[in-house]
Formats: C-alpha cells, structure tokens, sequence
C-alpha cells in the first residue's frame, strides 16, 4: 500500500514539474516613452535559482512581431521552476534580463511586459595643451546610470598624435583623441578623468545628461 502511495505521489509531482509547454504572451516597451519595440530577439535560460546571473542553457528563443507583441510555445524546463527572458540589445537598446519563476509565469504569464533602455551617442574628447616635456598620464573611466561604461557599450578611440599602449590611458606628448561610445539616453553619466602629473595624481569628474537622439559631448584639456 505504501509503495502504491509512493508511486502515485512521484507521479503526480513529476507532472506538476513538467507539464509540457506552457504560453507565454505579452510586449516589450522602451522604458521612459513606453513605445512597443518591434522585430525584438528573446532567448529564454534555466536558472538553477533565482539568484544566478546567467546560465548557457537555452530552452527558448522567439521574436517580438511588428508591434512588438509575442506569443510563444515555451518548453517548460525539467530541473527548475526559474526562468531569465533575456532581450538581446543592439546599437539602440541595451541588453534585457528578467527573471520570473513558475508561480509567476502561471499568474501573469500571458500578461508579461519588459522595458528596454534607450542607447544614445556620446563622445569624448581629449586633448593635452600642456607644452612640457615631462610625460603625464591620463586615465579615462566613465558610469552610466551607475553601470561601468566599459561594460556597457563597446568603444572606439580616435587617436591624433600619440596615445598610450594600455585602452583609455594616455601619456602625455602631443595628445588629441576622441572616444566613441553609447550610454544610457536621458540618464547621467559621470565621466572621470586622473591625471598622474610630476609625480602627483589629479582626479576630476564631468557629469552630464545624455539626450536621446543626439550626439552628446564631452571635454577635457589638460
């Protein structure tokens, strides 16, 4: 009788582990004007648990369609109840991640919105006027909305005259370069310059509001 029980019991909790597929609907926004953002790239993770960052295992991948809605078939994962519906980024959006575990999924999963984070251009130039022959160093970081900037977004340095051998560092002769990158549009940026001059380091910080849509600029002489 109690190998009965126990074999109906496993039953019953393997078919409420894995029924199979479940639906998934809903839309993706752009976080401030809440405009739907079409012909958007999802991929769906298993998550050992609600707190990993990122897992190699895919168990899904659809499309937002013209008005940026979707509707999808998802497997349901056999070895967790967590799930990260990441939204691949591009020159335009940053990357999305959104965890959501079983208990959610059942309750609003036909009702899922996610916001996207606009990208806009920033550009950063750099310039030494100094005239002395003693060759300083310049070191450049930057954050965005609090996120390291190198991390963001990749970058590119225009070099006229000559630059360091190590990204973002610069010592000192005839130095006028420019830094292209994106950041998070209509969010701060805190722009970071260390200046290492005879001997002694120098730490000054820029902070500037990065309009979507527009090539936005900073400057540092030095």
């Amino acid at each position: 009788m109690k190998s009965l029980v126990f074999i109906l019991l496993s039953v019953l909790l393997s078919g409420c582990w894995n029924n199979g597929n479940m639906e998934v609907r809903g839309k993706i926004l752009d976080e401030k004007t809440h405009v739907l953002i079409p012909n958007r790239k999802i991929i769906v993770h298993e998550l050992v648990n609600s707190d990993e960052n990122n897992s190699p295992t895919i168990i899904g991948e659809f499309r937002t369609d013209s008005l940026g809605q979707f509707n999808y078939q998802l497997r349901k994962s056999g070895v967790t109840y967590f799930y990260n519906f990441e939204i691949m980024g591009d020159s335009a959006y940053d990357v999305s991640n959104n965890k959501l575990g079983m208990t959610e999924l059942n309750q609003k999963g036909k009702f899922l919105t996610f916001y996207m984070c606009k990208l806009t251009d920033l550009v950063i130039k750099i310039e030494r006027r100094s005239r002395t022959s003693f060759q300083d160093t310049l070191f450049l970081s930057w954050q965005s909305d609090g996120k390291n900037g190198e991390g963001l977004y990749p970058y590119k340095i225009l070099n006229f005259g000559t630059g360091g051998d190590i990204p973002l560092r610069w010592v000192g002769g005839n130095i006028k370069s420019i830094v292209k990158t994106k950041v998070f549009a209509d969010k701060k940026v805190v722009v970071r310059w260390e200046l290492f001059r005879h001997g002694r380091p120098t730490e000054f910080a820029d902070t500037i509001f990065c309009r979507r849509g527009a090539e936005n600029s900073i400057s540092f002489k030095y």
